[in-house]
């Protein structure tokens, strides 16, 4: 691989470096190809599991701030923001959260989320505009996704993030990016060179991905939006949900599918209150007052 001038290297992102295992890509066969990316990719579920502890500092803040009335609003623009979009929107459905409690802003917008747009993520005063749209508060936690950790836009929001005093989490390939410094918690999985240089949307998306998985989930959990490892607050909008609604009803109570359809119904596929009519053995009403009374803590309205 020829080298480059000492300034050209010195300026060059890390996620722009050459993959020494992948410098004759195109010459290999279809099978070879993909037993090198699978080898690149199986390294970046151990370079994640090193991030555990700034992982679990962030999820803490980020279960604190909602518990506070904060919001979760994650940052990115490209591939970035595609999977924090992805994640955004998986959390209503999932651990039936209101749509306002994680939210994630895309470079260009809506638009963006299916296709480039052009110069969208070269804006550091429009990463600033769309946090001040959604009128962003000190106890909001915001997440600035960028591989690179150059991105204006990204770099734009936490700015101004910092200056509204919310607190501010960086998920990047470049400990030492300026998207780092902006931070108070940085998640760096340093993931190396891709298999197709600066495609980041290989393992750093990967990487990020993973992330995103574990700061949503892991939150979520500890806001008591899963009951065991059950998804107790699940949106039942289809057929499918509602099956799995009751198979949850049932694994949770040990009663059998017909108790669970039944108690379901009788609690307006509330699965809080269909629980709690089932493990306890009473009423709608009774099952409700109990959840009130633990104002919300399933746990404590189930005596345990």
């Amino acid at each position: 691989m020829p080298s480059l001038p000492p300034t050209l290297e010195k300026d060059r992102r890390r996620t722009e470096h050459r993959n020494p295992a992948s410098l004759h890509l195109d010459r290999l066969s279809s099978t070879a190809i993909l037993r090198l990316m699978n080898r690149e990719d199986r390294k970046v579920a151990i370079l994640v599991g090193k991030q555990i502890p700034a992982i679990a500092r962030a999820v803490d803040v980020i279960a604190r701030s909602i518990r506070k009335g904060g919001r979760l609003i994650y940052v990115g623009a490209g591939t970035s923001g595609r999977l924090a979009v992805l994640d955004a929107s998986e959390c209503p459905p999932t651990f039936g959260v209101s749509r306002d409690l994680v939210q994630a802003l895309i470079a260009g917008g809506r638009r963006a989320v299916t296709e480039a747009v052009e110069g969208a993520e070269d804006s550091v005063a429009n990463g600033a505009r769309d946090l001040r749209t959604v009128k962003l508060k000190s106890k909001d936690v915001v997440v600035g996704i960028a591989a690179s950790g150059t991105t204006p836009y990204v770099l734009g929001a936490m700015k101004y993030a910092r200056k509204r005093r919310a607190t501010t989490v960086a998920v990047t390939s470049n400990r030492r990016s300026p998207l780092a410094k902006l931070a108070r918690i940085v998640i760096a999985p340093d993931v190396g060179p891709e298999v197709v240089t600066g495609s980041t949307r290989l393992k750093a998306g990967t990487s990020q991905k993973l992330v995103l998985n574990m700061l949503s989930t892991a939150s979520m959990v500890r806001l008591g939006h899963v009951y065991e490892n059950l998804m107790i607050d699940v949106i039942l909008t289809n057929e499918k949900l509602r099956g799995r609604a009751k198979r949850i009803l049932a694994e949770a109570s040990g009663k059998d599918l017909s108790a669970s359809e039944h108690a379901l119904r009788q609690s307006g596929h509330n699965l809080r209150v269909a629980l709690i009519m089932l493990r306890l053995g009473i009423s709608t009403s009774e099952a409700r007052k109990k959840l009130t009374n633990a104002k919300g803590n399933l746990r404590r309205a189930l005596g345990e």
